[in-house]
């Protein structure tokens, strides 16, 4: 190499969807959400790789017989992860929020909040926003059935709903059930 000449660095476009380089998005499991997202913020690059000249999709070095393996057992893999992102989803639209008022005293309450966790959020940053907001003791403890809640000091169960509403609606999930219970303290038998 001479002095004379410089080394150019190789840029690289990355995926919106997958993360992964544009040129191998076709090996990836979401590959028909990665094609359109190419196809809308770089067309110029989605012609050069999926079409040709004459717009019929470009064909690689491989035998007719082997690309078709190879594409019936991808084809299988985004069609499996298609489903399974379907049912994820449907499994989050059929969650609820449960908001459990709970007497601690005869007029001191407790509110613990549970199925956070399958909405993605994260509980202890929650937790200690709840506690900065509503100026009380928050934090994240396990309940009964080993699931990790949110339990929350004073009687906030109204105030928690509606930022539980704000924070999913930011997220883009809307028409998500809260449902608020009260739960009383077993009274001590005497003998």
């Amino acid at each position: 190499m001479s002095e004379t000449e410089t080394i150019t660095p190789v840029e690289v476009l990355y995926c919106g969807v997958c993360t992964l380089p544009v040129e191998f998005c076709e090996f990836g499991k979401t590959f028909k959400k990665c094609k359109t997202w190419l196809s809308e913020n770089h067309h110029d690059t989605y012609v050069k790789l999926y079409e040709s000249q004459d717009g019929t999709k470009t064909t690689s070095s491989l035998s007719a017989e082997k690309e078709a393996k190879i594409s019936e057992a991808l084809a299988k893999m985004q069609l499996k992860e298609e489903r399974k992102q379907e049912r994820d989803l449907a499994n989050l639209k059929n969650s609820k929020i449960l908001i459990k008022r709970i007497q601690r005293t005869k007029h001191k309450h407790i509110i613990a909040v549970t199925n956070l966790e399958v909405f993605g959020v994260d509980m202890k940053k929650l937790a200690k926003t709840f506690a900065g907001k509503f100026a009380t003791g928050a934090s994240v403890s396990k309940n009964a059935e080993k699931k990790e809640e949110i339990v929350i000091q004073g009687d906030v169960g109204d105030e928690v709903e509606q930022y539980l509403l704000g924070l999913l609606a930011e997220k883009g999930l809307t028409n998500i059930k809260i449902e608020q219970v009260s739960e009383k303290k077993p009274k001590k038998k005497t003998t």
